[in-house]
């Protein structure tokens, strides 16, 4: 069984036991999130806007890869390089 959530205006389909990085939220380690599921599927079922909640444990709280910002005007001499990196949370779905 999987279910479709929706965290952060962003889509992740999931089913229990994953582990996933999503944006920053602000749940301590070791506490449960409650997810209300877009969907599930079930074999060859869809179901959208069903009543099912997913539980998920937070895993912790890291930083994602280095993403380089670099900025160039050819012929002026100008050239900018900045780095960015996001905050993300790790968390493991428990049960759907």
């Amino acid at each position: 069984m999987q279910a479709l959530i929706e965290i952060s205006d962003k889509q992740y389909l999931v089913k229990k036991g994953d582990t996933l990085f999503v944006p920053r939220q602000q749940t301590a380690i070791g506490d449960t999130m409650e997810i209300s599921s877009m969907a599930t599927i079930d074999g060859a079922n869809t179901v959208l806007n069903p009543a099912v909640s997913v539980k998920a444990k937070v895993l912790g709280h890291v930083k994602d890869d280095k993403v380089v910002v670099f900025k160039k005007k050819r012929r002026k001499r100008y050239q900018s390089r900045n780095g960015h990196r996001q905050q993300m949370t790790q968390i493991e779905v428990v049960s759907l």
